[in-house]
């Protein structure tokens, strides 16, 4: 075997076992939210049967629907928040060469280095001054205000690595204003970093818990991660039950980014360049 074809062969069993690590543990939570309470047979063989009975009472138990409509928008709030505004201001970030314009960006990639949770008794102090808690828009804000550098950086890295300034000078010389090439003609091949931003803040919102325990304490604006934390508590007796409501909360993400798995690759490549 020559040392090309060895290398290749190291790095395909090393992704499979990268893969297996992180299948395995969904496998498992498969065949438990299929049980029956009682079932002791192995975890790493599905029954040979189906119930469903775990899935319908964890949804009511749990009160899924009021979490998944919480979740929902805050994460698409500020998924729409971080795509429109995080791209407006990368364009002139990744377009204008000035001293000003690239301390504004370095600025950007400082901040995505500071923990978010050193900011976390600060920020609980003003979010109670303003009245704040237990919104949906403290929620939505927070989330865009962490994941905006890493918006404005990747936007950024594409469009000065990817789209061409002659798309645009000819919509300028056509009569098009800024927000005309923008939106018109550069937003629109922003596909694949889109994609991107969209799958990377989305399954982080998705899956908060560190700010959600802190802001959203009542019950009726409670997320997924802090429903199903509480649900766990009081089911520790009941794995099966967990694991039907822990494979509801996360099928969306999943489902997202099955669709949209395409643009992710090229749009993490080409917006991590620097150009």
């Amino acid at each position: 075997m020559s040392q090309n074809r060895l290398i290749k062969w190291l790095l395909t069993m090393l992704a499979l076992i990268i893969s297996a690590l992180h299948i395995i543990p969904f496998y498992i939570l498969l065949v438990m939210a299929f049980k029956v309470r009682g079932d002791f047979s192995s975890t790493w063989i599905l029954p040979d049967y189906l119930t469903f009975s775990n899935f319908t009472e964890a949804w009511e138990r749990a009160n899924l629907l009021n979490a998944f409509t919480n979740t929902f928008i805050i994460t698409v709030g500020a998924a729409l928040l971080l795509i429109v505004f995080g791209s407006m201001a990368a364009y002139p970030l990744a377009r204008v060469k000035s001293k000003l314009n690239q301390f504004v960006f370095f600025l950007f990639v400082a901040i995505m280095v500071i923990p978010p949770l050193a900011a976390l008794v600060p920020l609980y102090n003003l979010v109670v001054r303003m009245g704040m808690i237990n919104t949906h828009e403290i929620a939505i804000l927070n989330n865009f205000a962490s994941f905006l550098p890493l918006t404005i950086f990747l936007y950024s890295g594409f469009i000065r690595s990817t789209i061409p300034k002659e798309l645009e000078e000819a919509a300028r010389i056509d009569g098009a204003g800024v927000l005309t090439v923008f939106f018109r003609v550069v937003f629109p091949l922003l596909k694949p970093v889109t994609a991107t931003v969209l799958i990377i803040s989305s399954v982080f919102i998705w899956n908060d818990y560190q700010f959600a325990i802190f802001f959203l304490q009542d019950s009726s604006v409670h997320t997924l991660t802090v429903t199903l934390s509480s649900f766990f508590g009081e089911n520790q007796s009941n794995l099966n039950l967990v694991a039907a409501a822990a494979l509801m909360a996360s099928l969306p993400m999943i489902i997202l980014f099955l669709l949209l798995q395409k643009y992710f690759i090229a749009g993490l490549s080409a917006g991590s360049v620097k150009g």
